[in-house]
């Protein structure tokens, strides 16, 4: 199975408020609609780097599709996984997707079936992926995912 869900969406639009935040989402938003991506880079990154789940999920997603940065799996990945790390659902099935394929981390079946478990919760496309997972899982790996969601908490904000 090689699964490539890794999308930037616009979720960007729907951020924060606040003077300073308020102004950096508006251009990062405004920036990735006209798809410059090289202007949307500065004011994303600005955000997440202030802890917002969905700005590190979208900076996940212009390394993972080198859109304004040269592709690079790796900081897809670091972004991706301080956005699931909070509980933010479509950066849990993205981080899911990445380990079952080690794409910017080692391959890893266990970590992909717990990251896509706890994104089923709340995703129907996830629970589709983790079910394709585990079809191609043994008993003991599906058991000890199934652990990993389950003692799983989220964690603050951090840049």
């Amino acid at each position: 199975m090689h699964v490539s869900r890794l999308a930037v969406g616009s979720v960007i639009a729907n951020l924060l408020s606040g003077s300073a935040l308020a102004g950096a989402l508006e251009d990062c938003a405004a920036a990735y609609d006209r798809k410059d991506y090289a202007a949307a880079l500065q004011p994303c990154l600005s955000l997440a780097e202030r802890g917002d789940a969905r700005a590190q999920l979208s900076l996940g997603g212009m390394y993972y599709n080198g859109l304004g940065v040269q592709q690079d799996y790796a900081e897809a990945a670091k972004w991706t996984r301080k956005a699931a790390e909070q509980g933010y659902t479509p950066a849990q099935a993205d981080l899911g997707v990445l380990y079952w394929n080690g794409q910017g981390v080692q391959q890893d079946v266990v970590l992909a079936y717990m990251w896509l478990s706890l994104a089923a919760a709340h995703e129907p496309d996830a629970v589709r992926e983790r079910d394709l997972a585990a079809s191609q899982m043994t008993t003991d790996e599906i058991a000890e995912a199934q652990r990993l969601a389950r003692d799983w908490k989220p964690t603050t904000p951090s840049p």
